[in-house]
Formats: structure tokens, sequence, C-alpha cells
């Protein structure tokens, strides 16, 4: 089995990847390999809305047509068993760049048949608020909401903050190592 963690993360040793990273180290720890991506490390455009009805080729072919990171992101996707999205909370919200991402995902797969490519994988949504540690419930609805629209199965959000990740670490590492009956 193998997972497939995507951060909106721009922190590499920050609080939202240490929550991913925890839910890794329980995955590993029962034989499941994983490879996490930083979406700020790559080069992921917004949607262009490129007809004039604000769709394209996505919603007739499953596809993007932008020449970015994008494609290569959606056949690692496909290839894995689970995927994990994980995200900083900026205003109750996505980071701007897991944002672009799930906006041109959820277009390829609500009308163009991109979800019957992810055939009800699972899913796990992780949204980390620092700060004054507001907007990790609201946040984890959004993903919630994006991630089924695309066709994931989720089994699991989890919403964190400054003040209790070290309380949810052996919650996500449980997590991590329970992927194995999923």
């Amino acid at each position: 089995m193998n997972i497939l963690m995507i951060s909106g993360s721009r922190n590499l040793e920050g609080q939202t990847a240490q929550a991913a990273g925890t839910l890794l180290e329980g995955a590993s720890a029962v034989g499941i390999e994983g490879e996490m991506i930083f979406l700020p490390q790559l080069i992921i455009e917004r949607c262009r809305q490129c007809d004039d009805d604000g769709w394209g080729v996505c919603s007739k072919e499953g596809r993007c047509i932008i020449d970015d990171d994008f494609a290569s992101i959606f056949q690692k996707i496909k290839e894995a068993d689970a995927v994990v999205v994980a995200t900083p909370v900026y205003f109750g919200d996505l980071s701007e760049s897991l944002r672009a991402f799930t906006d041109r995902l959820r277009r390829i797969c609500f009308k163009g048949g991109g979800s019957k490519e992810i055939g009800d994988k699972p899913a796990i949504g992780i949204c980390v608020a620092g700060g004054r540690g507001f907007g990790a419930s609201e946040c984890c609805f959004h993903l919630d909401k994006v991630l089924r629209i695309c066709g994931f199965n989720v089994i699991d959000m989890i919403p964190a903050r400054r003040q209790n990740l070290d309380t949810k670490l052996p919650h996500l590492r449980l997590i991590g190592k329970g992927l194995v009956t999923k």
C-alpha cells in the first residue's frame, strides 16, 4: 500500500508538516510507503476557466490544458492507494497553493470524469491553524466538501491548532497505522 501526502504548506518544518509527517510515520510503522508533495515548491497555476461558459477541456475530457505540475500530481493520485491532504489554515480556509490545486482537481473530476479515475479512493484531511488557532473546523468543512466533489471517500478530517497539536500527534500516528485496514 502507498499513500500520497499533498501539503499546501510552504514551511517544510512547520506545524502542518509535523502533523502530516506524524501520520506518515504511523503508516510507515506498519509497512505503508508514503510520498509527500509540497505544493508551494511546484508550479500550479490557478484555473483559467478556459471557455466562455467558464469550463473547457476539463468538463469534456477530464484533464486540464495548463502545462504545469498539476497533471503529474493527478497521475500520482491515481496511482496511490490513499491520499492525505494537509493544509495550514488561512482565514478559516485552505492555503492558496492548495486552493489553486483543488480548484483545478474539482473541475476535471466534477464533469470531466476524473472522479472515475480516483474511484472512491480513501482520503484524509488535516487542517492546522497556527496563530490564535481559529478556523481549523471551518477549513476541514471546506476541504471535506471539495474532496467529496472530486470523488474521494473521505474517511477522516482532523482539525488541529497550534495550542493542541501535541495532543493530536498520537491520534495522527494511529490514523496512519490504521490505513492498512482501510
